[in-house]
């Protein structure tokens, strides 16, 4: 009988550090997809589940534990941190599994994000708590600034050795630039 060993998406690529800025794999907790059905107004359910309330479009809120909920599109937000059960209204389905979770922080790390993503990154038009789902590189990934040099990642777990490569590439070239000036 095959004896299975689980594994954290990145496990084995990270940490890694370049010139002030460092790239890590984080455990969010859980991470649950909340999409409202038909005209369903699920806010006050995921407000008694989460204690976050529902995030406009590009926003975060959180909430008790450690919950953050993340807004992923119309009508759709992923909770991260403790897991959501049923909710009226609302597929909920467990996404802890789909996902690579990176933490990209240090003074650089807005520099590195520029050279992968179309964002405007500065804190002007994404402040703290503002998420988008974008592109990173040639990947799909959703992008949440967490604190003034820190932001979030998520990008499919098929996606995690490429994405630490490219973000890797970024910091390494961002420390280049700053070699030779």
């Amino acid at each position: 009988m095959a004896r299975l060993i689980a594994k954290t998406p990145a496990e084995g690529l990270l940490p890694v550090e370049v010139a002030g800025v460092r790239l890590s794999e984080v455990d969010p907790g859980g991470l649950t997809s909340v999409a409202a059905l038909g005209g369903a107004d699920i806010g006050a359910a995921l407000k008694a589940a989460t204690g976050a309330s529902l995030p406009g479009p590009g926003a975060t809120t959180t909430g008790r534990g450690g919950a953050r909920v993340v807004w992923f599109g119309v009508r759709h937000v992923l909770v991260m941190g403790p897991p959501v059960a049923a909710l009226d209204g609302a597929a909920v389905t467990d996404q802890s599994d789909a996902w690579c979770t990176l933490r990209l922080d240090g003074a650089g790390a807005r520099d590195v994000l520029a050279r992968l993503t179309p964002l405007d990154l500065r804190p002007s038009s994404f402040a703290e708590g503002a998420t988008a789902r974008t592109l990173l590189g040639h990947m799909q990934a959703s992008i949440t600034r967490v604190e003034d040099d820190a932001y979030l990642i998520l990008v499919f777990r098929s996606m995690a050795k490429t994405a630490v490569h490219e973000i890797t590439e970024a910091m390494e070239s961002r420390a280049a630039r700053l070699r030779l000036t």
